[in-house]
Formats: C-alpha cells, sequence, structure tokens
C-alpha cells in the first residue's frame, strides 16, 4: 500500500471519528438540558454582558454570527455561578434579568433558554442526521477506493 492508497483510507477515517465526535457531543449536550429541564432547580440570573461572535468570512464563504450570553445566578446553596451561553434570545441585554434552569450538581452547566422539548429533540435530530450522512459520505468514499485499488490492483504487473 503506497502513501496515496493509504491517504484514501485515513481521511475518512479522520472525517469519521469527526463525524462521530459531533453526534456525541450532540446528544451529551442535549441530553444535559432536557435533564435539566426537567429535575432542575431554577433561580433568578442577571445578565452581565451580551456579544456576538463571527466566523467564516474568508473567500467566497458566507459569515456566520452567533449572539452569546454571559450570566451570574446564586444557587440554591449560596454558591454563585457564571456562564456563558449561545444562540440565547436576542431580547435579553445586559441588565436584564431571566430565569435559568442549573442542575445542583453541574450549576455551570446552566440554561437561560425556556424549556421547549420539541424544539430541542427537532434540532437534536437535524444535526445527528447531519453527522450521519457526513459519516457515511466518508464510508461510502473510502469503500469506493477500496473497490477502485482492488480493481487496480486485479490489472497491475
Amino acid at each position: 500500500m503506497g502513501l496515496v492508497e493509504a491517504l484514501f483510507y485515513i481521511l475518512p477515517g479522520v472525517f469519521v471519528v469527526v463525524g462521530v465526535l459531533g453526534v456525541v457531543k450532540t446528544l451529551r449536550r442535549s441530553s444535559q438540558i432536557s435533564r435539566t429541564w426537567r429535575h432542575g432547580r431554577t433561580a433568578e440570573a442577571r445578565c452581565l454582558r451580551s456579544y456576538t461572535r463571527t466566523s467564516g468570512g474568508a473567500g467566497d464563504t458566507s459569515v456566520t454570527t452567533t449572539l452569546h450570553h454571559v450570566y451570574e445566578f446564586t444557587t440554591a446553596e449560596g454558591r454563585a455561578v457564571r456562564f456563558d451561553e449561545a444562540s440565547g434570545r436576542s431580547t435579553v441585554i445586559e441588565g436584564d434579568f431571566v430565569t435559568v434552569y442549573y442542575l445542583p450538581e453541574n450549576p455551570e452547566g446552566a440554561t437561560a433558554n425556556p424549556p421547549a422539548q420539541g424544539k430541542l429533540a427537532a434540532g437534536a435530530g437535524c444535526t445527528v442526521a447531519f453527522f450521519l450522512v457526513f459519516i457515511l459520505f466518508a464510508l461510502g468514499f473510502m469503500g469506493a477506493a477500496h473497490f477502485m485499488f482492488s480493481a487496480v490492483g486485479e490489472f497491475g504487473p
């Protein structure tokens, strides 16, 4: 097996690993948020800061802007917790008070998003579907490369 042939296996393999990690991260975070909404506690938090983070824009790519909020609240045990949350409500500005949901064992994983199980499930489902298509494409590419290299090997010297 030459270097070029190895690249046709290694690169799609890396894509598969990235896809699997994306699925795991998506399912873990959506499970945490769902559990927080169902079994967590609530507290009043203050928005300390809101800011945007942009990505993309190089060459002809589109720019993506994500709104972030930094919240601070006090747990029922009296511990002050500060957390940063992406994709929050655009109507929340610095100084506003919002209800946050948190698990006592993991207050840093709090969310200020109001409970919306259906929206969470739909978003996680679409993200997982994207990663699964990504993984299947990489595996299909790897299979096609294997088929082509095997066919070339049969007719070689």
